[in-house]
């Protein structure tokens, strides 16, 4: 992934959309990572892929749910917020 200094994806704004069409770019400020711009395409495919993970755990706990097996909240939902 090509990472590019705020600044410069401000001055070249039209460039950096022109890259992001074939991949993302993450881009930094004082050195730190602050955002990574991506295409409208695999902004799809990852609202796609979030949906899927939601419903697999959704799935997953309403069979445990009707087994007799009640989780809190936080253990239903926990993994869909970290990083995994």
């Amino acid at each position: 992934m090509q990472v590019m200094p705020a600044q410069q994806a401000k001055n070249q704004f039209g460039d950096l959309l022109m890259k992001v069409q074939r991949e993302p770019v993450e881009i930094s400020k004082h050195g730190k990572r602050v955002a990574v711009v991506i295409s409208p395409e695999e902004y799809d495919q990852f609202k796609q892929l979030k949906l899927q993970r939601l419903k697999a755990v959704l799935t997953e706990s309403i069979t445990q749910a009707d087994n007799g097996e009640l989780h809190s909240i936080d253990d239903v939902f926990g993994p869909l917020t970290s990083d995994k």
